[in-house]
């Protein structure tokens, strides 16, 4: 059976684990021109628009975290930004298909309401039939990073949550379903139960994507991450299904870690091992590619054995007749 009661595990348990499956083959560093010194990472996956291959990044300085989301194109190789597309200041991209149109999102900062000299942060939403039609609809509640939607099998929209502090600690990942996107409010967002068994209290993580899996389950593409004794940060792509119905759900494991990448620079020393889930293309063939940012320097992606598989192909029925 693959799904049972979810087991609590550490990174470090998650990281031995997958140490002895498959592993992740075919790194390649993509290549952006464009937008001068800056880095381009924490990319989204390639996805479709008005016909072209589109690939929203985050653009910043290594010495800095006012950053730029271009969408950009790719012309002999090299992925460049598309004439005319609009740039938003925004940081760690995502896109999504709700009821037929493009939703588009990331991560607004803004000077913190109590802290002099200090920012917060808040998600923000926009949606459009292209991208030059976008125009905002919706932001989530202020401290809240890592909110994605998926249109579920009934037409209902799933919403992944990461909520901090009291409700969810270092970062926990709640889901809640919405009718309409007019009903994703941050109040709605905040009320959002907790998936428990996912992160210890000293570690978080956060859902990047979601996928739609033909038998109508959720695919989640996203992070877990830790500090170590030193400080430095750890990040490792993760990915778990959820039955959107009872909210049962797998067990996390992970699919890559920052070794199975191609060595590169990164933005302090203490991100060297970070990679930040940006999305998953599923090619059909068992195999998929993942997008990532690596190092909060680059952007990176890698072939593997396609996660979601395993769970797409067996029946709702069988896989919950012994839970």
């Amino acid at each position: 059976m693959l799904f049972s009661l979810p087991t609590l595990k550490t990174c470090q348990v998650l990281v031995d684990e997958f140490r002895s499956a498959p592993q992740p083959f075919e790194p390649e560093k993509l290549r952006f021109a464009g937008v001068g010194e800056r880095d381009v990472y924490n990319i989204s996956a390639p996805f479709v628009d008005e016909g072209e291959w589109v690939i929203a990044g985050r653009v910043e300085a290594r010495d800095s975290e006012q950053s730029e989301v271009y969408f950009f194109v790719e012309r002999d190789g090299v992925w460049v930004p598309r004439d005319g597309a609009p740039v938003f200041a925004l940081q760690d991209p995502f896109v999504a298909r709700i009821h037929g149109q493009l939703v588009f999102g990331g991560v607004e900062t803004f000077p913190h309401p109590v802290f002099d000299g200090e920012l917060s942060w808040r998600t923000v939403f926009y949606r459009g039939r292209n991208i030059c039609s976008l125009k905002k609809f919706a932001e989530g509640p202020d401290g809240m990073k890592d909110i994605r939607l998926v249109e579920l099998k009934d037409g209902s929209i799933g919403v992944f949550t990461r909520p901090q502090g009291e409700k969810g600690g270092r970062g926990k990942i709640g889901f809640t379903r919405i009718f309409s996107l007019d009903e994703l409010t941050p109040d709605v967002i905040e009320a959002a139960p907790i998936l428990d068994a996912q992160f210890t209290d000293e570690e978080w993580g956060g859902v990047n994507e979601a996928h739609l899996l033909a038998n109508g389950l959720v695919g989640a593409l996203g992070h877990i991450a830790c500090f170590d004794e030193h400080g430095n940060r750890h990040y490792y792509p993760m990915v778990f299904v959820l039955n959107p119905e009872t909210m049962e759900r797998s067990e996390l494991e992970l699919i890559a870690l920052r070794s199975h990448f191609l060595d590169g620079p990164a933005k302090r020393p203490d991100l060297a091992n970070v990679v930040f889930s940006g999305g998953l293309i599923r090619k059909g063939d068992g195999t998929a590619e993942l997008y990532a940012g690596v190092s909060d320097a680059e952007a990176q992606k890698i072939s593997l054995i396609d996660p979601f598989v395993k769970y797409e192909a067996q029946e709702l029925d069988r896989m919950y007749a012994s839970v």
